[in-house]
């Protein structure tokens, strides 16, 4: 895996001076990068019964769909508040500094659904936390959660103990 780091181009000091941004539209562009980094969050799962996978708005929306047509499962989005057109369940995490919100249909998971949450990139782990608390909410059962990315550093994966995590790179 180490050649999809090579294809993340990497910008220092963005969106603030002292960041370094992980810019995954250069793995995007690869036809080559973009399968395998598919092909590596769906393989984890390969085996496992999926019903649905979650993404989360708004770079999760790019794999997600991917690997639920690998693993013969649905596609759900989750979104920002006011962007869902029917009935919705919402969930509210905190962040660095203030509160944030996302939302998903209330018809979108059942009852016992197995539910895989993928997203680009794990940093403090406070939104994937939220997303899965909102699947288990519409009584989901959180299958995993995949990740193109883990900033280690940030000690994400320590709020998600509990569930079957991946993540294909780590820095």
């Amino acid at each position: 895996m180490e050649n999809l780091k090579s294809l993340i181009r990497e910008v220092p000091d963005y969106p603030k001076p002292g960041i370094l941004f992980y810019d995954i539209t250069t793995l995007l562009k690869d036809p080559v990068g973009l399968r395998a980094a598919v092909d590596s969050l769906a393989d984890h799962y390969v085996g496992q019964v999926i019903d649905r996978v979650v993404g989360i708005e708004a770079r999760g929306f790019i794999f997600a769909p991917m690997v639920a047509y690998r693993l013969n499962a649905g596609f759900v989005p989750v979104r920002k508040p006011k962007k869902l057109p029917a009935e919705t369940a919402k969930v509210e995490y905190s962040l660095e500094y203030g509160k944030d919100s996302l939302e998903i249909h209330r018809d979108a998971i059942s009852e016992g659904q197995r539910v895989l949450i993928i997203d680009d990139l794990l940093a403090t782990g406070g939104t994937a936390a939220a997303v899965a608390e909102l699947v288990e909410s519409l009584g989901g059962t959180v299958a995993g959660l995949g990740f193109l990315i883990e900033l280690e550093f940030l000690k994400g994966k320590e709020k998600l103990t509990k569930y079957n995590l991946h993540s294909v790179l780590k820095y």
